[in-house]
């Protein structure tokens, strides 16, 4: 079977999203991220599915990738790493609570909140969310689609207006590597991004 008709495709609509980036809210959230790293808050991240490996990957670039560099690191805490918690929260109190439960008691004003939905509507992500808020916490929002319910209700939102699951999660994915790559050349002197 020949596949390269349909590899195209995915390649244009692919094309098509880096278009839809928007700069200027990419900058907001990496000054809201740096922000929270000069007053030493904890940067809380989560989500389901290949959104939950998006999570741990943001966190793991930041922790090591750009921390490794700084005298004053970020401090990501991804939620949906423990495996054990998770499954005991889900179990014992309910799916929808495994973020939320995780931040009662700990989450404070200082601190800074990232929920990623590919839908916009993940209940266990939005009950995170609304704690972080009522607690006072600053909100970022990853979507895509038509942005759901997460993309009004945080702060601020990387929304990525496209009906694809795949190319949404491609674009979280891009986010967390555009700014990763900026804060190491601009924080710590470090260019990933070579010339040919």
């Amino acid at each position: 079977m020949n596949y390269e008709q349909a590899i195209k495709n995915y390649l244009d609509a692919a094309r098509a999203m880096l278009e839809k980036i928007d700069a200027a809210a990419v900058s907001a959230v990496m000054n809201a991220l740096n922000a929270a790293r000069r007053r030493e808050a904890a940067i809380y991240i989560f989500g389901n599915g290949g959104s939950a490996a998006t999570a741990s990957h943001f966190a793991s670039d930041f922790n090591k990738g750009v921390s490794e560099h700084l005298a004053q690191p970020f401090r990501f805490i991804c939620l949906n790493d423990n495996i054990a918690t998770v499954m005991a929260i889900a179990n014992d109190i309910g799916y929808d609570a495994v973020f939320e439960f995780q931040l009662r008691g700990r989450i404070t004003g200082r601190d800074l909140v990232i929920g990623i939905s590919g839908s916009g509507n993940s209940a266990n992500v939005l009950k995170a969310v609304e704690l972080a808020k009522a607690s006072g916490a600053a909100t970022i929002g990853l979507t895509g689609y038509d942005g759901g319910k997460l993309a009004k209700l945080v702060d601020l939102s990387l929304h990525i207006p496209v009906m694809s699951m795949q190319i949404t999660e491609d674009a979280h994915m891009i986010f967390d590597h555009l700014m990763m790559a900026v804060f190491c050349k601009t924080l710590c002197g470090i260019d990933h991004i070579k010339e040919e």
